[in-house]
């Protein structure tokens, strides 16, 4: 949640982060905000495959003050959607709505140095239509980051999904309970490598792959603007037509969080 802190987790004690908090403004990115589009992989390319997707996020945080236990709540809305621009009339095809109200809590060692950030979460997530149309789900989600090498941040969540079997009962089978998520930074401010995946339930090949390659083409730009390379390989990637498998490949502009940057090793 503290993602306005920017440096690395060994630079920053108890005090400090507490201090970073106080300072801090109430409304920032959350997940990255894009525009990308592109075509599959897996099969034919014409104006009925390709599209676009984009996605907008933000986080409010609610309280200032520290909660019990060292905690402080927030606010976070992200919404992601699928844009047929390559044929007529340029229709959505899926829109997916997830807002959520979380708290978290900073981890830190014997020297009180920061280690890492749990979340815990209620999220709500639907592409609000009705009928026969009508995709939803809710969650506990518990999320824990930390650096797991000297350039890399991983993210480990679980969820326990309730009220979410009418419309789509089998959903779990294809987004699984949990997902691991591997950023590595190869050059700051310039390139990095983002991996998550994700296994349905059974024992079979559903779950997902997504990679994202971020590459900043400025010199002397260390803004959080960069062009972003993505390739999904799935399903579940929306949620109206989450059995289907699908392979593609997107190119755009991404605002990219910095949420979890000051977990950077030296």
């Amino acid at each position: 949640m503290f993602m306005f802190l920017d440096g690395n987790s060994q630079d920053y004690t108890k005090q400090e982060l507490s201090d970073s908090i106080a300072n801090s403004p109430y409304f920032s990115i959350h997940k990255d905000n894009y525009f990308i589009t592109g075509v599959p992989t897996n099969t034919a390319i014409n104006k009925n495959t390709a599209n676009a997707k984009y996605q907008i996020s933000f986080k409010q945080i609610l309280t200032r003050s520290r909660l019990p236990w060292d905690t402080y709540l927030f606010m976070t809305y992200t919404q992601k959607s699928f844009w047929n621009i390559y044929k007529e009339s340029f229709p959505f095809s899926d829109i997916n709505f997830n807002p959520s109200i979380a708290i978290g809590k900073a981890f830190f060692d014997k020297e009180e140095r920061l280690k890492g950030v749990a979340t815990l979460s209620f999220e709500h997530e639907s592409n609000g239509r009705d009928s026969i149309f009508s995709r939803s789900w809710n969650r506990l989600s518990l999320e824990y980051a930390t650096n797991v090498s000297k350039n890399t941040i991983g993210r480990f969540k679980v969820w326990m999904p309730f009220a979410y079997k009418e419309g789509n009962p089998d959903l779990l089978e294809y987004t699984g309970v949990g997902q691991i998520n591997l950023s590595h930074i190869f050059k700051p401010d310039k390139f990095f490598v983002d991996f998550r995946i994700r296994k349905g339930l059974n024992l079979d090949f559903k779950g997902s792959v997504r990679t994202r390659v971020y590459f900043n083409p400025f010199d002397n730009n260390i803004s959080n603007q960069y062009l972003m390379l993505e390739w999904f390989v799935g399903q579940a990637e929306g949620l109206l037509n989450y059995e289907q498998s699908q392979s593609m490949i997107r190119l755009g502009y991404v605002i990219r969080t910095n949420e979890f940057k000051w977990l950077r090793g030296k």
